[in-house]
């Protein structure tokens, strides 16, 4: 009986070892060759799921973002909590997750920086992979205004804000060993906090 091969799981399983690759190799000196060879199969087998090294990059971005904003769409909705909280939360959890995931965040940053140093520009695909969280903080922000719990406040500028927060610290877990997610969650948090409406105005 032939092997069911499950071609989601073998996708994911060649995107982790060629993040691997890159990280080890530089993404400049990777190949499709080697990166068939540490996964243990033939590179007639991986042009299956991938062109070449620059689809293996959008592919990872895709995977990671995606999964995310799955998560945060429910958070979001959840009327039990607070706006305050959902922010906090999503933030949160963005934050936890690129330091669970710091190996694979560091390798797609060095490529990134790696690519660009050959004329390869990819804002465009992270503009496209964070426009959903932009909407989403823009109609948290707006609920919390519209509840009168959230000051009014430029919900484009504040929506920007909180990307650039994250952002920024997602480079620095990328870099510095030294970097404290928990510090980060901390200013995120005082951030949100100081766009609510004072209790005495409430």
């Amino acid at each position: 009986m032939p092997k069911i091969i499950d071609h989601t799981k073998r996708k994911e399983e060649i995107l982790y070892t060629a993040l691997q690759v890159f990280s080890r190799e530089g993404y400049k000196d990777s190949n499709l060759s080697l990166i068939a060879f540490e996964c243990g199969i033939s590179r007639p087998t991986i042009y299956q799921y991938f062109r070449d090294k620059e689809e293996i990059y959008y592919y990872a971005v895709k995977l990671f973002t995606g999964k995310m904003f799955i998560r945060y769409a429910e958070i979001a909705w959840d009327d039990s909590k607070s706006v305050v909280n959902r922010l906090k939360r999503i933030c949160r959890d963005i934050i936890l997750t690129a330091a669970k995931n710091r190996d694979s965040l560091t390798s797609l940053v060095d490529v990134m920086i790696q690519l660009k140093k050959e004329g390869k520009d990819f804002s465009d695909i992270i503009m496209r992979r964070t426009a959903k969280l932009i909407i989403l903080f823009k109609r948290l922000l707006r609920a919390g205004v519209y509840a009168n719990k959230l000051a009014e406040h430029s919900v484009n500028e504040v929506s920007t804000h909180l990307l650039h927060l994250l952002e920024s610290f997602c480079f620095q877990m990328a870099f510095l060993e030294s970097y404290d997610p928990e510090a980060s969650i901390k200013l995120i948090n005082i951030y949100i906090d100081s766009l609510k409406v004072s209790e005495g105005l409430q």
